[in-house]
């Protein structure tokens, strides 16, 4: 196998790629940090990439032997996209993809899940990360962190169905080793957390670390369906509640030992996780 060279890391500065970007740079190894700001992330260069501007793609991938896709945020066909930089990526010498997809979107199901389908047919190196609903949906500017801060509650359509909510430390540590160990998975990997939680779990996880009041409210499809159109296209916000239908008819009620089998370490809890946002 060639000598590994750069990895373009797409959403350099989001969720989980400034983590692989600061897991990578930890590794020795050489990144571009992509992303539509140009924003250089744990010191590495950045390349201005936007997934709506192929003028821009021609420059990412340059000197870049392996890539990190987040797809394009908010997107419900981001193959239209996807696809065609992926075999332009390929033909400038792109011989590794590692895909950011979800638990809950299979191959070659909805969105992301044709991306999915497509990637073992263009690159002989490849994984595919589906993982769990994110412990970080509880923080920052995010609809739950929000609801949390201002109603003390914490809005679901998932009745009792349990999610085995993952850190995106670990889902990051998880790619960089998709990314540089020289044998790459070629398969897809469901990473979850240690435990299947239901939202009122949660609830009463954070009531115990913040010393602050949380419940779990239950909403219908239909009123969920319209608290997320409040903010995105109605496509979308239909999607994204009929996910938290499938939660409660237990389609995320699961663990897997992925991260631990990758990383050698297990995955982190939600509470450990909550006690180090809380300090």
């Amino acid at each position: 196998m060639n000598t590994p060279g750069t990895t373009l890391v797409i959403g350099a500065t989001g969720t989980t790629g400034r983590r692989v970007t600061a897991g990578l740079i930890a590794e020795g190894r050489r990144v571009k940090a992509a992303g539509r700001s140009a924003t250089p992330v744990a010191g590495a260069p950045a390349v201005r990439f936007d997934w709506d501007e192929p003028a821009t793609w021609d420059e990412a991938v340059v000197g870049v032997d392996r890539v990190y896709l987040v797809p394009p945020i908010g997107s419900s066909d981001p193959a239209t996209a996807m696809l065609p930089f992926l075999r332009r990526a390929r033909a400038a010498g792109v011989d590794r993809a590692v895909l950011l997809s979800s638990s809950a979107i299979p191959a070659g199901g909805p969105a992301v899940g044709q991306v999915h389908q497509a990637l073992p047919g263009l690159f002989d190196q490849w994984a595919v990360l589906r993982p769990s609903w994110f412990m970080q949906n509880f923080t920052g500017s995010t609809p739950h962190a929000r609801s949390i801060r201002e109603a003390g509650a914490l809005l679901t359509a998932s009745g009792e169905g349990r999610v085995g909510f993952v850190d995106a430390g670990d889902i990051a540590a998880v790619a960089v080793r998709a990314l540089v160990d020289e044998r790459t998975p070629n398969t897809d990997l469901v990473l979850t957390g240690p435990q299947a939680l239901s939202y009122g779990d949660v609830a009463a996880i954070l009531t115990e670390v913040t010393g602050r009041p949380v419940e779990h409210r239950q909403l219908t499809f239909e009123q969920l369906r319209d608290r997320w159109a409040a903010e995105i296209p109605l496509e979308f916000a239909t999607m994204l509640a009929g996910l938290d239908r499938a939660i409660a008819d237990g389609a995320e009620d699961r663990t897997t030992d992925t991260v631990q089998r990758l990383t050698g370490r297990p995955p982190g809890t939600l509470r450990a996780f909550a006690e180090r946002e809380l300090a």
